[in-house]
């Protein structure tokens, strides 16, 4: 089966992600003063319930119909066999979901039920989703495509039909159609790529304990990205939640970043994996993890550094403890990058699930302990607390798993100078906010110094370090330049 380069994925990966960066930014301003904190909350809490139901219907199937697709993908055959048996699996499990949300929604207050139901689009969105089988035969184009002109044509209905607070119920509509949509167009250019053959009963269920394995870390790290929320919205208020909502959203962009380089990198390393390519494995990883590094500390200091001024100017003088909120969650970054590399790198490429599964059960029953210790007196403060705590809990607990297989000090280490180069650009951007006061010029001068501050040194390292990745770049930058 052909498939796309790995730098080709990346760059469409990256595309992507920049306009994860700027769509947010264009419509979290218009919509933080249209609906206001609570309103915000109270789309943020069925949002997250909503989620819940679309993450046990895929039952595990994202990482792991990724790995075995990736793994049989120059077998068309296999392929269409494997495809559909889990998509059968997924059917039958998302319709036994969609039924039980369904009767969810005549629990719900009267007020709110109307939200209830509107999300009921985005649980029916899990029910069509087969992105791991595009990511699987590492076909990005089209995934990133069709995300991008949904996502677009979100910000255009936002802008154009939200336009008070009793309009919160269109934007939750916007938001669950647009996932919905989303999902659906995967379906058409479905059969240039596979052939869905009789599912057999027999094979599906050899796929059931496997997809198991992988479905509890998932819903483990669900419990500290989404039962977060729940429990403020439910235990402390919505207008909380809504200050933890835009924060989260500001942490989400980079964090969707990184992520999504594990996602391009995964079906890669399980293909070396496959082929016992174990050397040329590592050698993946190591580079991977210091190109990771350097940018999860660039955006943990950047954002930790900007952060007072950001959030009263970009959302409002409501959103201040958003501001705090931003600083603390950006504590998580390096934590949440190291152990993404591991993971989708190592861990799962090489099927060493149960060690996977035991760091996210650790963090997530870490996480719901401070939860409900310090939400009930700290609101989003001791979610932020809680969050911070699980995602060191999980890192810890992957390197230690790792730790004889990896060269784990190696890749800390070259990462050192990245560290000391975040925490002076910390430094300096922060007093220039401090001396210059809250504003949008000042605000973009943080930026603009900020990052010419931090790529300065670190290019000047790795050219001092003469790091293998970074000098044939600049080769092959030098080249074009010449020609």
């Amino acid at each position: 089966m052909k498939k796309s380069s790995t730098k080709v994925n990346i760059i469409y990966q990256v595309i992507y992600d920049i306009l994860l960066m700027i769509l947010p930014f264009l419509t979290s301003p218009y919509v933080a003063r249209v609906l206001g904190a609570n309103g915000l909350g109270i789309y943020s809490y069925y949002y997250s319930i909503a989620t819940y139901f679309v993450l046990f219907s895929q039952l595990g199937i994202k990482n792991y119909g990724n790995r075995i697709i990736a793994k049989h993908r120059d077998n068309q055959e296999e392929v269409n066999e494997l495809f559909s048996n889990l998509t059968t699996i997924h059917i039958i499990i998302s319709l036994i979901c969609v039924i039980v949300y369904i009767s969810y929604i005549f629990t719900v207050n009267s007020n709110e039920k109307i939200y209830a139901i509107i999300m009921l689009a985005q649980v029916l969105s899990g029910l069509f989703d087969i992105s791991w089988f595009y990511f699987g035969i590492e076909h990005f184009k089209l995934t990133v495509l069709r995300s991008t002109v949904i996502k677009i044509l979100n910000v255009i209905c936002v802008f154009t039909l939200v336009r008070s607070k009793s309009d919160l119920w269109i934007y939750c509509l916007i938001m669950a159609l647009g996932m919905l949509l989303s999902q659906l167009t995967l379906w058409v250019p479905l059969k240039k790529y596979v052939k869905f053959v009789k599912p057999s009963w027999s094979k599906m269920t050899i796929h059931i304990k496997p997809m198991l394995v992988l479905f509890v870390p998932t819903i483990a790290v669900s419990l500290y990205k989404y039962m977060d929320k729940i429990m403020i919205g439910s235990i402390s208020s919505k207008t909380q939640l809504g200050f933890y909502e835009n924060a989260e959203k500001v942490i989400n962009i980079p964090t969707t970043v990184i992520t999504s380089f594990g996602t391009v990198m995964l079906p890669k390393m399980s293909n070396m994996m496959a082929r016992k390519d174990k050397s040329e494995a590592l050698k993946y990883t190591g580079v991977s993890m210091l190109y990771v590094m350097w940018l999860a500390y660039a955006l943990t200091f950047g954002l930790a550094g900007v952060a007072s001024i950001f959030a009263p100017v970009f959302w409002g003088d409501e959103f201040q403890l958003s501001g705090s909120l931003i600083m603390g969650l950006a504590a998580t970054i390096p934590f949440m990058s190291f152990a993404n590399v591991i993971r989708t790198q190592y861990l799962i490429p090489a099927e060493k699930d149960k060690e996977f599964m035991v760091s996210v059960v650790s963090g997530s029953v870490v996480n719901l302990i401070i939860n409900a210790l310090l939400i009930p007196k700290y609101g989003s403060v001791g979610a932020t607390v809680g969050t911070i705590v699980a995602e060191v809990t999980v890192c810890f607990i992957q390197c230690y798993a790792v730790r004889k297989e990896l060269r784990l000090w190696q890749y800390f280490s070259q990462t050192l100078f990245f560290l000391g180069a975040g925490a002076v650009m910390f430094f300096v951007i922060f007093k220039v906010g401090k001396v210059l006061g809250e504003g949008v010029v000042t605000l973009f001068i943080q930026i603009c110094l900020g990052g010419i501050l931090y790529c300065m040194t670190s290019f000047i390292y790795l050219y001092a370090k003469r790091e293998v990745t970074f000098m044939s770049m600049l080769q092959s930058i030098k080249g074009k330049i010449n020609k």
